[in-house]
């Protein structure tokens, strides 16, 4: 299946669950709604997996960078839901998306990669339809998306080397998925008490870790295995076009005029560097 496609799949469930997740809020405190995504898909994976059957996982410096690739991946989920309590799904991508743009930067090859992220870093702030309006809490928002973002980058450059070097499958993301689980768990693991006496929020629960979890980072695992870092970077900003629709058909969150220009502009985006793949091969 093409890069391009799975990533489609991947940011519509992933969003989807985000949707979903932005109703828990009321009730279960953001933070440890982000990491019982990450525990319930880390204890799926485990058992699908069983990582402990693979021993080069095991090898020292392999499993540290397993465990900071789980750290910065369940960090990058817990500040990316802070953020969303306080900023638009669409806004919050937008500005994270400067975490995959400076990957981008740094490790494209050629005039193609670094064309194709200018354009589509312009076609994701239209897509978005980012606002300059500071509402209540939009501060916190901003500092979590932002540390989101730095820990987006950090998820490419971690997470093709755990792809690459992780044994079949996703037994290493099931090991880096359980690893930031355990970080987490001691600051967040408390708010978690009106989902262990209400069967529908443990059920929405499950939904949210199967969508926004296990089904996009099993998917990228694969891309990652495929494509460059930087073609990575520019292949994520398919999912802010995903998050515009899904913000809109689940949360009301209604697009734009200028958002018609950022999908042109996304997909010009995708073209160059698929042309720029098909001609490097």
């Amino acid at each position: 299946m093409p890069a391009p496609l799975l990533f489609v799949v991947s940011g519509l469930t992933q969003y989807a669950g985000a949707a979903l997740a932005v109703g828990l809020f009321a009730v279960v405190p953001a933070g440890t709604v982000a990491w019982l995504r990450v525990s319930v898909a880390a204890v799926i994976l485990l058992a699908w997996r069983r990582p402990w059957r693979v021993r080069e996982l095991w090898e020292p410096r392999r499993l540290a960078v397993t465990a900071l690739f789980g750290a910065v991946l369940a960090t990058m989920n817990v500040t990316f839901y802070i953020a969303i309590q306080y900023l638009p799904l669409g806004t919050a991508v937008a500005v994270e998306f400067i975490g995959p743009v400076a990957v981008a930067a740094l490790t494209g090859r050629g005039w193609r990669d670094r064309a194709a992220i200018a354009v589509a870093a312009v076609g994701v702030v239209l897509l978005a339809g980012v606002s300059l309006d500071a509402g209540p809490g939009a501060v916190t928002g901003l500092v979590a998306i932002g540390v989101a973002a730095a820990c987006w980058g950090a998820y490419i450059v971690l997470g093709r080397r755990v792809a690459r070097s992780g044994g079949p499958g996703a037994s290493g993301l099931a090991i880096a998925m359980a690893a930031g689980a355990l970080v987490f768990a001691p600051f967040l693991a408390d708010g978690s008490g009106p989902v262990l006496h209400d069967a529908r929020l443990a059920l929405v629960i499950v939904a949210v870790a199967v969508c926004s979890s296990l089904v996009p980072y099993v998917l990228e695992q694969v891309v990652l295995r495929r494509v460059s870092a930087a073609t990575f970077a520019i292949l994520l900003s398919l999912l802010p076009a995903t998050a515009a629709v899904v913000g809109a058909v689940g949360l009301r969150q209604w697009p734009h005029g200028l958002e018609l220009v950022g999908l042109v502009l996304v997909s010009g985006a995708i073209a160059l560097t698929a042309r720029g793949d098909r001609a490097d091969g």
